[in-house]
């Protein structure tokens, strides 16, 4: 998320991962000041003052596609660190990341569980935006659905809003588009190799095909084999959602050549710019920009929060402005009475 606020002005003054790869990654492109570590060894009062946090807490956790166990798990609780360095900092603003299936995790529990605990933070309190973003509808070459919370510290009379998206069927940025002369970039652009097995099969799917398309009559077919496995391009459409992991068949196929893609064409399938370049071997670099959120989409965002700092939108009485909104309420009922302490 931080290239996106970068690009639209704003200053890292800390940062924090245990990957070693996307710290050194971190490192070549932003400046030496990361934590590489676990969260639950920061003191957050030995860390510089901020108007802003942002992050992620692990959304393999909470993602539909791997059925975890939400909150239920270790690692799920990992948020309540981001929350503790929220109430730590008390910034003006803070903003997060993570899958839709947050939105549903638990039956609805996960979600109304991290609300409750962002909007009781110290004395304040914050009110929270919670939407859902495609990031294909602002200029993202992949369809990526992703929430976004916004939390605005209470004292503050602004109201954030949604980013109304740019684009839309017909005018959607391509996946064809977005690779154009990117064998002439020099990093992170290895091919992979297959198998000859491999290379077949993936030659049997048209683009923008999955294994479901080959040909039934074919060796290869497989009955009842899920959908996202040997994905291709479709050179006139976004990508479909490129993923961090997986075994066999989960790497995103090239639309022209029987192969993978090489972490460079994801990498443009974010909207990395070239000059942006990955520490670590395939998988790790592989991995880094799976679990990325899309420079253009985390810039929208801080685009609309950049306003809150210049000063350009219309003041609101705090006390008459909404302490939930946005999306999540079309996925979660909250029947409890959402109090915020003003002051």
């Amino acid at each position: 998320m931080d290239l996106g606020f970068v690009q639209e002005g704003y200053e890292i003054v800390w940062a924090n991962d245990n990957f070693h790869e996307a710290c050194e990654t971190y490192k070549r492109n932003f400046g030496n000041h990361i934590f590489e570590g676990s969260i639950t060894d920061v003191d957050f009062k030995d860390t510089p003052d901020c108007d802003v946090i942002t992050g992620g807490f692990p959304c393999q956790d909470f993602s539909m596609i791997w059925k975890r166990g939400g909150l239920e798990t270790d690692r799920g609780n990992l948020y309540k660190h981001f929350v503790r360095a929220v109430s730590t900092k008390l910034p003006k603003a803070f903003v997060a990341e993570n899958v839709k299936g947050l939105l549903t995790a638990n039956k609805g529990m996960a979600i109304k569980q991290i609300v409750k605990d962002f909007q009781k933070v110290d004395h304040i309190g914050y009110r929270i935006y919670i939407n859902l973003y495609n990031f294909a509808e602002y200029g993202v070459p992949q369809v990526r659905e992703r929430v976004i919370i916004v939390g605005v510290r209470s004292d503050i009379p602004f109201d954030f809003e949604k980013p109304k998206p740019t684009h839309h069927e017909g005018n959607y940025s391509t996946a064809g588009e977005a690779l154009k002369n990117v064998e002439k970039v020099p990093h992170n652009n290895e091919h992979m190799e297959i198998h000859e097995r491999t290379k077949k099969i993936i030659s049997l799917i048209p683009p923008g095909g999955n294994f479901t398309d080959i040909p039934k009559d074919s060796p290869y077919y497989v009955k009842g084999m899920i959908s996202h496995v040997y994905r291709r391009l479709h050179p006139n459409k976004p990508s479909k959602t490129i993923i961090a992991g997986g075994g066999g068949g989960t790497w995103g196929y090239h639309h022209i050549e029987p192969r993978p893609l090489t972490n460079r064409e994801r990498a443009r399938l974010f909207g990395f710019p070239d000059d942006f370049i990955f520490d670590g071997n395939i998988s790790q670099v592989r991995k880094q920009i799976g679990n990325a959120v899309p420079p253009p989409g985390a810039r929208v965002v801080a685009k609309e929060l950049m306003k809150l700092f210049t000063g350009k939108y219309d003041k609101k009485e705090p006390s008459k402005l909404k302490p939930l909104s946005g999306d999540v309420l079309n996925y979660v009922s909250f029947d409890e009475t959402i109090q915020l302490s003003f002051v």
